[in-house]
């Protein structure tokens, strides 16, 4: 006898090709399969005439494609950013954010329920750690966003960033799982230069990266261009320092012949000062990189502030004098709270 149901985003095609045969089906039903669901849009099996009739209930039966639940959605006022508060089946919950851009739109999702690296300004690491998320649990929020997509306004879904809630190389054989789905060309079809995984610099998930030659977009929370000061707003740090984390993201670029975006959230008079900006200037010297950055977003536990704009100009004036690229990231949906380092689920 069956017991629980599995999820089906859990699964690679592969996977579904095996477990098909395993049942005693051809495996060419798994491409229906796949396409039914992730193609179509399909919400369950029961439309697959073509499949015999046993192969849907076994799939009914042992492969449920449900989604998160949308416990709460939010607005921001301009229209551009939409917030959700997920349950997920065990009721914990976890928070998605789509952004409207021009002619695209972008899935800022979850690695995990909370997070463990406790940045002291974001506000999922106040929060603390809850557990990881599986592979399709992270799918389903793509899956989900696409749906919600589904209206004449809105934009195909173009671009997906692992910067919601967790540290996706903490998560790192869940991730890439999820990963290799969303990449599928048969299915998801997300382009893996459209994928980014943000990390705040865990060096054996960067290293393992570059071995792997994964095709994803990585971005380095930095923060601070001084180990002292990095360990004091990023406290894993202390673990992996800021001169290997340096050595990893140069291992990782020439690897791979890949630039790495580094994002550092600007402080007022924390980080946003011209030494800073010079030391990031030194520190980044031969490393084919972008910096992003992005004036703090208010949290409950942090009392920084946000630099202003006259400062954000100085520090990318300072950047391009050493030669770096620079942009600073538009803010989006502070009203809901649905900025960088703003998500933490309450619970149920």
């Amino acid at each position: 006898m069956a017991g629980a149901p599995h999820s089906f985003f859990d699964l690679t095609r592969a996977d579904l090709a095996a477990r098909i045969a395993a049942w005693g089906f051809k495996p060419v039903h798994a491409g229906r399969v796949w396409s039914h669901l992730y193609v179509r849009g399909a919400a369950d099996f029961e439309e697959l005439r073509e499949l015999p009739a046993r192969l849907r209930s076994r799939l009914a039966a042992e492969l449920t494609p449900v989604l998160p639940a949308v416990a709460r959605e939010r607005r921001s006022s301009d229209g551009s950013t939409r917030k959700f508060l997920l349950e997920l089946a065990d009721r914990r919950r976890i928070e998605l954010v789509l952004m409207r851009f021009t002619g695209r739109m972008t899935a800022c999702i979850s690695s995990q329920v909370g997070c463990a690296m406790g940045c002291v300004f974001c506000a999922t690491g106040q929060m603390g750690f809850g557990r990881q998320l599986a592979a399709g649990e992270i799918v389903a929020q793509v899956i989900l966003a696409a749906r919600l997509l589904r209206r004449p306004a809105d934009h195909r879904l173009r671009n997906v960033v692992f910067m919601g809630m967790g540290e996706p190389l903490h998560n790192y054989e869940a991730v890439m799982r999820a990963v290799d789905i969303l990449h599928d060309p048969n299915g998801p079809a997300i382009g893996a230069r459209q994928i980014t995984l943000s990390t705040v610099g865990i060096i054996p998930g960067i290293v393992r990266l570059a071995d792997e030659a994964r095709p994803v977009q990585l971005a380095v929370s930095l923060h601070a261009a001084t180990q002292d000061e990095r360990a004091a707003l990023v406290p894993v740090a202390a673990r992996w320092p800021l001169d290997e984390l340096l050595a990893a993201c140069r291992y990782y670029a020439g690897k791979l012949q890949r630039r790495v975006f580094v994002e550092w959230a600007l402080i007022a008079g924390r980080n946003d000062t011209p030494a800073q900006a010079h030391a990031l200037g030194r520190l980044l010297r031969g490393l084919p990189a972008q910096v992003n950055l992005i004036p703090l977003n208010l949290t409950a536990g942090y009392d920084g502030t946000p630099a202003d704009r006259t400062a954000a100009r100085r520090f990318q004036d300072i950047l391009a004098g050493h030669g770096l690229p620079s942009t600073v990231r538009q803010r989006r949906g502070l009203d809901i709270a649905a900025g960088c380092g703003q998500l933490a689920a309450p619970s149920a």
